[in-house]
């Protein structure tokens, strides 16, 4: 994706950093994601991270995600629309397709007369490790 186009400002080297991160590393955390910059971009300030973040979710290019945690996380819109399951226990971030809520979603609408333009949905359970190890 060629960002120069889709943004008005400045397409700068620290910008180009936190994008390429983001995009590769998945579900990252503003800390995690300035600790991993910083080792490419050594002058890069916490504050440029937290400012870039708020500009490509502004954007629609990330998704701020809010799990059981005290921060957000972060990760780049590929265009499939997916959930995530949170294990209680360990943590592990799984996703899902959203297609496995069509039917929900589709039952949701007909029932009461909506048009459903965005879900949210964050399962939470034990994974499959975790339910092994209580055995």
């Amino acid at each position: 994706m060629k960002m120069k186009t889709v943004i008005k400002k400045r397409w700068t080297l620290q910008r180009e950093v936190l994008f390429r991160l983001i995009k590769e590393e998945g579900h990252i955390d503003a800390d995690e994601l300035y600790r991993k910059a910083k080792l490419i971009y050594p002058k890069i300030g916490l504050a440029t991270v937290y400012r870039n973040l708020k500009l490509f979710r502004d954007l629609g290019l990330i998704k701020e995600l809010k799990f059981d945690e005290p921060h957000s996380h972060y990760e780049f819109l590929r265009g499939s629309e997916h959930y995530h399951f949170v294990c209680s226990k360990c943590g592990a971030l799984i996703e899902f397709d959203a297609s496995l809520l069509k039917s929900f979603k589709e039952k949701l609408e007909k029932k009461h007369g909506l048009k459903v333009e965005e879900m949210e949905v964050q399962v939470k359970g034990l994974c499959k490790s975790c339910r092994e190890g209580e055995k």
